[in-house]
């Protein structure tokens, strides 16, 4: 259902009052009016409703503040046009008989009002000039002036007999058309040349105005016998009305984002047709004399028509080689400010922005996107794979966000956006359905990927800087990942007090190694049924001067995020390598047979990391057969860097465990591609084993597939008696976890195997196994 637009009050009156007076000024040219104070009373009640109506556009708080400055100035004009309008009203009517005079007093009212009308134009920031600007402006527009003044006089007043008037004369009617030309070209030449936030359809409703208001001066000496009228009683009108609709469109369009500027114009052809019009006016002028003068002046016209041709000519090849120039400018513009790879802005033009918005004072939201998991997919499926995901992300975000708000890639796999206006509510909103669009699966051929995002959102303060922005939403970022992905948080100022405790003990980490504050345990890997000492799993851990052991969940976390994993994990490869050797040594065929060693995805991603394991092997001198590299699913998917380690660490003769299986990608194809030798069932699917659960079938159909692909399954996380009999009736031959041993010191496991030659407590006699 259209719904209709009522007309308000002010612009129902001020439509009328134009009517009644126009009504009444055309009547008047064969009616003679005997009482014509009537209409003139109509004209101050006009310029009352265009002041209001300028003082509601420069309140509305949606504009910027220049915007509502020029409607501000251009209400004052409205409001001196008042005094304006009962001066002229003063000399029409207060003498002995009507007169169509207009006295110096009014003048300069009127003088006043429009002097505050181009101050509004001239103060527009878009209008800033240079001296030379300022320099062009004038010569145009003495140019143009001059040339209309000779057009007119020559074609029109001098033709006019002004005798019968005595006061309407030549020089009256110029001086008002001059004033109304400067103040006409002054409207033109702004709307032309751009004016910000200011709506240009304003101000050609404006320019028409004036327009309208400088031709009813050629009127004046059609009704120099009908004294009972007068030029002002149509200008004011057409002046007022055309203010009263300028600034209510500007309300109207006050959502809609600025018009782009203007290009500026090579050249001007104003001056040159203004030539050619003059001297046009010169031959018409000296046609009817003939003989050598018209001659004289047809050549010269001819010489002077040949150089503006020839200048023009120059000029438009000049144009084309400036325009060629600015187009590469552009371009360049273009690459400095914006991505290469998704065409949305980088990091440089959104500082730029953070920082114009916080200059301006205005309340904003910033949202530091970033893709979880995104060198997986990367090391997967290639880093063309990773481009057009990260295409297809910046797209699904331009698409979704708002006209008014900013998306930019600040490299990598991060996004960043600017939400100005939004509450938090809003803004939680906003988020909600962005992050279900941009996470909707992507596919790429055949492949179908499933994106995740973590976002840190932080709002913006007074003290701000874009720096400081940024490192909040980034801080806020990482806590959203920590706490699983695939979510925002909003920075709180505890995750200050947070990082800064992570900062102090990532810098202890890396003198960890010096201090010799790590150390080794190594958790026993049994045989069933009987429980026999068959293998050990390294495990590090820190012993920090001053808060006591820290837990591998925080410290190895830490350690990823700041690279600092790749020098532990070759600590640890030394350790573990160095250990096995003394228990060789010294227990002979009772040492462990295997020890497992766990590798993270950077170390599997470090050039020449398989020859670095050579060598460590080699000068120790341990049989690669000894040693378990253990994975994670995450840290080894498809094809890719890491799986091509993962190979040439098993052409070496090391066994390859594939770690926490069931919690990552849980991809089976990685048992096809990836050369695993060892399957470690995770803890979460061991741990509902002895009930009728879904846990309970996996484990027992993972053991068929680890049978048929000959491999060796170890379940992790046995904690009871119960369990342990039940994954040996599944066909598990492997296991760990505390119901057969923490994990133990070096010399516990010495211990251990020396202690009369006999395993890890029995269970089996007690449950018939």
């Amino acid at each position: 259902m259209q719904v209709r637009r009522r007309l308000d009050p002010p612009l129902l009156t001020a439509l009328s009052l134009l009517v009644f007076v126009l009504a009444w000024f055309v009547t008047g040219l064969w009616h003679v009016w005997s009482h014509p104070v009537l209409p003139w009373l109509t004209l101050p009640a006009l310029s009352v409703v265009a002041t209001y109506e300028c003082a509601r556009t420069a309140r509305c708080t949606e504009l910027d503040i220049d915007t509502r400055k020029f409607w501000g100035r251009l209400g004052v004009a409205c409001a001196m046009l008042i005094p304006a309008v009962f001066s002229a009203m003063y000399d029409a009517l207060a003498g002995p008989e009507l007169s169509q005079m207009v006295s110096v007093r009014t003048q300069f009212c009127f003088g006043l009002a429009l002097a505050m009308v181009l101050m509004a134009l001239l103060r527009l920031p878009t209008w800033q000039r240079t001296r030379g600007d300022w320099l062009r402006f004038a010569l145009d527009t003495g140019i143009i002036m001059i040339t209309a003044g000779v057009l007119i006089w020559h074609y029109s007043l001098s033709r006019i007999d002004f005798s019968a008037s005595p006061n309407a004369t030549p020089r009256s009617v110029m001086v008002i058309i001059v004033v109304a030309g400067v103040s006409l070209i002054t409207f033109v030449k702004v709307a032309f040349a751009g004016a910000g936030r200011l709506d240009q359809g304003s101000l050609y409703i404006l320019s028409t105005g004036v327009a309208l208001a400088a031709a009813t001066g050629a009127v004046a000496p059609f009704i120099v016998d009908k004294p009972y009228l007068h030029t002002c009683l149509v200008s004011f009108p057409m002046s007022e009305i055309t203010a009263i609709l300028a600034a209510r469109r500007q309300r109207r369009r006050r959502h809609l984002p600025p018009p782009a500027r203007p290009a500026p114009r090579r050249f001007s052809l104003v001056p040159y047709l203004s030539v050619v019009l003059l001297y046009a006016t010169v031959l018409h002028y000296m046609a009817p004399d003939g003989g050598e003068k018209l001659l004289m002046a047809v050549a010269a016209t001819a010489v002077t028509v040949l150089v503006v041709l020839r200048q023009l000519t120059t000029l438009r090849d000049n144009a084309s080689l400036l325009d060629t120039v600015d187009a590469s400018l552009r371009q360049l513009d273009h690459q400095v400010t914006h991505d290469a790879l998704t065409g949305i802005g980088n990091r440089s033009a959104y500082s730029d922005e953070i920082t114009a918005r916080l200059a301006a004072g205005e309340p904003f939201v910033v949202a530091l996107l970033d893709l979880d998991d995104f060198k997986v997919i990367n090391d997967r499926y290639g880093h063309h794979t990773g481009d057009a995901l990260l295409q297809t992300i910046s797209r699904r975000l331009r698409d979704r966000l708002r006209q008014e708000d900013t998306v930019a890639r600040l490299g990598g796999d991060e996004f960043t956006l600017l939400l100005p206006g939004l509450t938090e509510a809003a803004t939680d909103e906003l988020l909600r359905e962005l992050l279900a669009v941009v996470q909707a699966p992507v596919l790429d051929g055949s492949l179908e990927m499933a994106p995740r995002i973590s976002a840190g959102v932080t709002a913006s303060r007074p003290d701000d800087t874009a720096g400081e922005l940024l490192r909040r939403a980034d801080v806020a970022m990482y806590a959203a990942k920590t706490a699983g992905g695939g979510r925002w948080t909003w920075f709180d100022p505890i995750m200050d007090q947070l990082a800064a405790s992570d900062a102090r003990l990532a810098a202890d980490l890396r003198q960890a190694i010096t201090r010799d504050e790590l150390f080794l345990l190594f958790q026993p890997i049994v045989a069933l049924p009987h429980g026999r000492l068959a293998g050990v799993e390294a495990l590090v851990r820190w012993r920090h001067p001053e808060h006591g052991l820290v837990s591998p969940a925080v410290f190895i976390p830490l350690a990823e995020r700041n690279g600092h994993i790749v020098e532990l994990g070759r600590w640890v490869l030394e350790q573990a390598i160095g250990q096995a050797v003394r228990w060789q040594r010294e227990h002979g065929a009772d040492a462990p047979a295997k020890v497992s060693v766990n590798v993270s995805a950077r170390q599997l991603g470090e050039p020449g990391f398989p020859d670095e394991m050579a060598a460590l092997l080699s000068a120790a001198g341990l049989d690669p057969a000894r040693l378990v590299v253990e994975v994670t699913e995450t840290a080894v998917m498809g094809t890719g860097v890491a799986l091509e380690t993962i190979r040439a660490l098993a052409g070496q003769g090391l066994s390859i465990a594939l770690d926490d299986f069931g919690t990552g990608q849980s991809s089976l194809s990685l048992l096809v591609e990836c050369p695993v030798s060892w399957l470690k069932v995770d803890k979460s699917f061991v741990d509902g084993v002895t009930t009728p659960s879904p846990q309970a079938v996996i484990v027992d159909s993972l053991i068929g597939i680890t049978e048929g692909l000959r491999m060796q399954a170890v379940a992790e996380g046995v904690e009871t008696a119960e369990q342990a009999e039940r994954l040996h009736r599944a066909g598990y031959r492997w296991a760990q976890g505390y119901h057969f041993a923490r994990p133990l010191s070096a010399s516990d496991i010495s211990l251990l195997i020396t202690a009369a030659k006999t395993p890890v407590p029995d269970f089996s006699s007690h449950h018939g196994i």
